[in-house]
């Protein structure tokens, strides 16, 4: 598969060629955890790539929902892309600021409904700006475009489902938490969490998944990593994490390795450790 991929991953350069084209659309998926101390609005507002718009993980959601950013109903994200200037006929191109983190989560988003024409920006913002390339901090003019939808419910997975998973083993379960949360020696972020993990799942770290500056590892790393840890990849995949968003690196690297019959847990770890009545291993 070639290094760009504008179905799930292009490099700055790629970007670089293409971004003045009519049908490209750039969105800063910018999230952090709160220990981070970081403001991923305000880093937006004060310098991104030329033309890109702001998506707000935590507000395109599940408002309903008192698990973090679940997937919002179709009419919510087709509503708040439409408000963007996104819609159909479009490339999208996400990236974040943190290499490759929360970008992974909304192409995953995009192509839950549908969007298949959506990508990660390998190295995200940390490399586009060490290369010089331009930034700006003017919002771009937006104008209403057309968006469809179609749910591709494949692509994701409730609580219902992985806890049978788990039971019958159909599926691999694959943790992109660290290895010291994944075994229940590291406190979660969130409080009031037990520690641990899914029974039968497998650790995955996502930096594992990257290189030091934030990028990709190639396809051929990709698939040495997957071996290391067990992964067989002729069989279905349910991936998961804190609150769904890193396990969606995973799922992009699926994705890049061809792997076709992967899935994402939504409430990941901030719904598995509030129940009680959920099984939990550890070390």
């Amino acid at each position: 598969m070639p290094h760009s991929d504008p179905r799930t991953l292009v490099s700055t350069e790629w970007l670089a060629r293409h971004q003045s084209s009519p049908d490209i659309r750039i969105i800063d998926a910018s999230w952090y955890l709160p220990s981070a101390n970081r403001d991923p609005k305000a880093e937006y507002d004060a310098a991104h790539i030329p033309n890109a718009r702001f998506f707000d993980i935590d507000e395109i959601a599940d408002s309903k929902s008192d698990l973090p950013h679940m997937v919002p109903a179709p009419e919510k994200f087709i509503s708040r892309m439409r408000a963007m200037g996104i819609g159909d006929g479009h490339q999208v191109v996400v990236y974040d600021g943190a290499g490759i983190n929360s970008a992974a989560r909304v192409w995953w988003l995009f192509h839950l409904f549908g969007k298949v024409d959506t990508a990660v920006l390998d190295g995200g913002l940390p490399k586009w700006v060490a290369e010089g390339r331009e930034v700006e901090d003017m919002p771009p003019v937006l104008r209403d475009r057309h968006m469809t939808v179609q749910r591709n419910a494949q692509l994701v997975r409730n609580v219902t489902q992985v806890a049978a998973a788990s039971k019958l083993k159909d599926a691999q379960i694959l943790d992109a938490r660290s290895l010291a949360r994944f075994k229940g020696e590291a406190p979660e972020p969130r409080e009031g969490l037990r520690l641990g993990h899914i029974p039968n799942s497998v650790s995955l770290p996502f930096p594992n998944l990257l290189n030091d500056n934030g990028t990709m590892k190639t396809v051929a790393e990709l698939s040495d990593v997957m071996a290391n840890a067990g992964v067989d990849l002729k069989a279905p995949v349910i991936t998961t994490c804190g609150s769904g968003v890193t396990a969606a690196i995973i799922n992009l690297a699926l994705e890049r390795l061809g792997h076709k019959h992967h899935s994402l847990y939504d409430g990941s770890w901030a719904e598995w450790g509030m129940y009680n009545d959920l099984k939990v291993e550890r070390a």
